[in-house]
């Protein structure tokens, strides 16, 4: 492993965050991610063998850390309808230089899988949370599975060492963000961290709206009035939720402000797409191939330059300038690369 301080972008971000997409597959049809009418059951999937395989996934992990990377995460899709996922997982846990190896999901595999999660080396787990209301919740995820499956995955996970939890929740005006304080207080009580994202225009196909924004400091606000907040300082650089604790003492909450304060100036974030291609913003609208590289004989070190220069010309500030935009630019879908 190298330190590689130099590989900084032309807006000085350095690259510390991989984010690798192992599925676009999912089992929810979530309105702001993957709706059925565009993801129905006529759409086309990737085939097994477009996406990387694990070794390939290992073999752009070992680059990226050469590049700086020191967390890497997994999403989808939905990463845990990926086969053998704990396989990789250890694959990964057994990289020099990795320091925080996460997972996100929604929860809804996790009574079956979160053990093997847990012996294969995963450090922290993150499940998608929106509503503790069943017809709410029926109506986010657009599926018939139960919302006590995703309750009962986070109580396993729990039970076998992933605490505290980190809980994502999406505010979106009218689709239940009431529940801003009760979701609170279920995290509250159980230890876990909750973490509140402003609704943004990820994709093209969710049908954003700016008056659908709840903005940080409304759900801020709302939480302090029932449980009184302070700020905390970020823990690492490039942090993306700003967080605040309860006074009290008992936990802390985060809001991901995107939308109305948005971060671009500190990002040190690339993702991965399930068949290899990286891409440098969650709102770009085009990944560059490293599959081919992958696939065409290239050596570690050329894969590792690959990277390296790729991140070098990077200049992407999207939610910076999203109002300057009068025809929205077309963006990859987040289920393609992960939030």
């Amino acid at each position: 492993m190298t330190d590689h301080p130099d590989v900084t972008d032309r807006l000085g971000r350095g690259l510390a965050d991989l984010r690798v997409s192992v599925t676009d597959r999912c089992n929810f049809r979530c309105r702001y991610c993957m709706p059925r009418e565009a993801f129905g059951s006529d759409h086309a999937f990737l085939e097994r063998d477009e996406l990387l395989t694990f070794e390939e996934v290992t073999r752009v992990v070992r680059a990226a850390v050469e590049c700086g990377v020191r967390k890497v995460r997994l999403t989808g899709g939905e990463p845990l309808v990926r086969r053998d996922l704990p396989r990789l997982i250890g694959m990964l846990a057994r990289v020099d230089g990795v320091e925080d190896l996460a997972l996100t999901t929604n929860g809804s595999l996790l009574a079956e899988q979160a053990g093997a999660l847990r012996a294969a080396g995963l450090h922290r787990l993150t499940v998608s949370l929106d509503t503790l209301d069943e017809a709410t919740f029926r109506a986010i995820s657009d599926v018939a599975l139960p919302l006590a499956r995703v309750l009962d995955g986070l109580d396993v996970a729990r039970a076998v060492g992933f605490s505290p939890l980190k809980l994502n929740t999406v505010v979106r005006r009218g689709r239940g963000d009431g529940e801003v304080v009760d979701l609170a207080a279920y995290a509250r009580a159980r230890g876990d961290v909750i973490r509140f994202i402003e609704y943004m225009d990820v994709g093209t196909t969710n049908g954003w709206r700016n008056d659908e924004i709840v903005p940080a400091d409304e759900i801020v606000a709302r939480i302090d009035a029932a449980f009184p907040l302070e700020p905390v300082g970020p823990t690492v650089a490039g942090e993306v939720a700003e967080r605040y604790r309860y006074r009290d003492g008992t936990g802390e909450i985060g809001v991901v402000a995107s939308v109305t304060r948005p971060f671009c100036r500190t990002c040190v974030r690339a993702r991965v797409s399930a068949k290899g291609e990286l891409y440098t913003c969650l709102f770009s609208a085009r990944g560059h191939d490293l599959r081919a590289l992958l696939r065409g004989g290239a050596s570690d070190a050329q894969l590792t330059a690959r990277l390296r220069d790729l991140w070098l010309l990077r200049t992407d500030r999207y939610s910076e300038t999203r109002s300057a935009h009068a025809v929205t630019p077309p963006k990859v879908e987040m289920s393609y690369i992960g939030g």
